[in-house]
């Protein structure tokens, strides 16, 4: 089974993903757009499962606006690391922290709050597929 090991920018969070992601892709909502401090986030998001944190859990802090998101980083740097999505048992594990991975995304989501227009040829949704409780409903690039 594949590994990819991430940290956060101290290192001192050490995790790990294994298998392959549920999906990858580019969220432009406005609270991944505020939290990564970007115009676009990059996420890969795995089943809570595949997800493990080897060392520096002590130092995980958490934070969450809402009960879908709740966005994790090191308390030593600042880090952002990783976000828990419990409604969808998955964790985004944020691209850059996964040196590794080849990143394939397949989709752009909460496009409707896009403030960076891609054209890229992917699917632009509204907000999330309809299997993840969204309208399903994709915009034009």
């Amino acid at each position: 089974m594949t590994q990819y090991q991430g940290s956060c920018f101290c290192g001192t969070v050490k995790f790990q993903v294994s298998g392959a992601p549920a999906a990858m892709g580019y969220c432009h909502c406005d609270s991944c757009r505020r939290w990564s401090a970007g115009p676009v986030n990059a996420f890969s998001l795995w089943p809570n499962e595949s997800f493990q944190i080897l060392s520096g859990a002590d130092q995980v802090g958490e934070f969450h606006l809402t009960e879908k998101s709740y966005r994790k980083w090191c308390k030593q740097c600042g880090g952002h690391v990783f976000t828990d999505h419990p409604e969808w048992g998955l964790v985004d594990v944020y691209v850059a922290n996964l040196p590794d991975l080849k990143f394939e995304p397949a989709l752009h989501v909460h496009y409707q709050e896009s403030v960076l227009p891609i054209r890229d040829g992917l699917p632009k949704m509204k907000d999330v597929p309809a299997e993840m409780g969204g309208s399903g409903e994709t915009l034009p690039e």
